[in-house]
């Protein structure tokens, strides 16, 4: 038995770590949020020991150079630093990313004693890093804080509010360990890894292998089932450090806390996706086996046509139809069956919708929050997808990110 608890202050809970956010002139703009001071673009997140490292990254071909940094290091490494900076990917900018990478890590390291230091980079790509101002940040860094807040908004891009978690997992003998994270992602958000940015600690005696194994689960439960746009990022990472430092560990008390953690962080970015409103579970059930389950799931998540109509809370079941039709997996027009939360909106014995049922569907898709089940009937196979709407100011947010 195991008892979770959330936390007020993420980050600044778990025992030996620290962490900070400054501004360096790199983000000029007020929060989205409407608070009143400048927010970072420079943090960081240490631990006072070593820490066994695991990360799952993008699958974009052309992953950013601070991935392709971290690949750098030996199998198994441990680091106690992590360093991340906002409004510049480092993607595609080739060896000289890497390089600048290399040159700024040096830099932090004549500034406090650190081993193997790892950096991770949000904003737009194309650019090479400001390596002046990021250094800057070293002189302005408390490294004994624990602020979490301000962590958590420095990391932050087109994010409307700053994602954070803590949980204090107590086992039956009274002994506790804490699990934390902070992430950011609004757009671009199509994970075939994990999210935008997230980074987990804890204190928990967790082993190497284990830590491994859970993360990658961990992933393919949460973020690996959401889409706000059906994009990629090329910086998709979810790292955790583990510094051990509780002396405490329960496998499943540990991989429940994890599954927790990182579902609502996921549901946290759905429910920020630039413009969104609506946050909708797409359950296909009676699939040929999990895999095509999967893949209409996904369709559906992604599908503009379904994201506006989502928006527009019209209940076209044609929609939803199409697209698994198209999505290439088996399925028969004759054992289809859609619902709405429990609304019968779609079966081969009602193919059309009467105006009561219609009027009851609009009702449910006025909600922020339902599930749309598909029954396909020709197998076993289950998986379910989050996806929100695509509003106008999705396309406002994007249409000048750069400017």
């Amino acid at each position: 038995m195991f008892k979770i608890t959330p936390l007020k202050g993420s980050l600044s809970n778990v025992d030996g770590f620290y962490c900070d956010g400054v501004n360096v002139g790199m983000k000029t703009n007020t929060a989205n949020s409407g608070v009143s001071d400048v927010d970072g673009d420079v943090a960081f997140i240490r631990s006072d020991t070593l820490c066994d490292i695991s990360a799952v990254f993008t699958t974009n071909t052309f992953a950013a150079a601070p991935i392709k940094h971290f690949q750098k290091y030996p199998k198994n490494f441990q680091s106690d630093f992590i360093l991340i900076n906002s409004k510049n990917a480092n993607a595609m900018t080739g060896k000289k990313g890497i390089e600048d990478i290399e040159d700024i890590l040096e830099n932090l390291e004549s500034k406090i004693k650190i081993q193997n230091p790892i950096m991770s980079s949000t904003g737009v790509i194309g650019y090479r890093l400001k390596k002046d101002l990021i250094k800057s940040a070293f002189d302005k860094f408390d490294f004994q804080a624990k602020n979490s807040y301000k962590t958590a908004r420095a990391i932050m891009t087109t994010d409307s509010f700053e994602k954070e978690l803590c949980f204090k997992v107590e086992l039956e003998d009274g002994s506790y360990f804490h699990l934390a994270a902070i992430c950011k992602g609004a757009g671009m958000i199509n994970p075939a890894m994990a999210t935008m940015l997230c980074f987990v600690i804890t204190d928990a005696n967790v082993p190497k292998p284990d830590l491994d194994k859970l993360l990658q689960d961990a992933t393919n439960q949460s973020f690996n089932t959401i889409s706000v746009d059906g994009d990629t990022s090329t910086n998709d990472t979810l790292l955790i450090m583990a510094n051990k430092k509780s002396g405490v560990y329960n496998k499943e008390a540990f991989k429940t806390a994890l599954f927790a953690l990182t579902k609502e962080l996921s549901f946290q970015i759905l429910k920020d996706g630039e413009g969104s409103n609506k946050v909708v579970a797409f359950e296909v059930s009676g699939a040929k086996n999990k895999s095509e389950a999967k893949i209409a799931s996904k369709a559906l998540s992604n599908s503009l046509l379904v994201k506006t109509a989502l928006f527009g809370e019209d209940p076209n079941w044609g929609r939803i139809a199409s697209t698994i039709g198209a999505s290439g997996i088996e399925c028969d027009e004759e054992s289809l069956i859609i619902k709405y939360d429990e609304l019968l909106i779609y079966s081969k014995d009602k193919p059309s919708l009467d105006e009561e049922t219609e009027q009851k569907a609009f009702k449910i898709m006025k909600k922020n929050e339902f599930k749309i089940s598909c029954e396909l009937g020709v197998g076993v196979g289950k998986f379910t997808s989050y996806g929100c709407d695509l509003s106008y100011e999705y396309v406002k947010i994007n249409a000048d990110y750069r400017t």
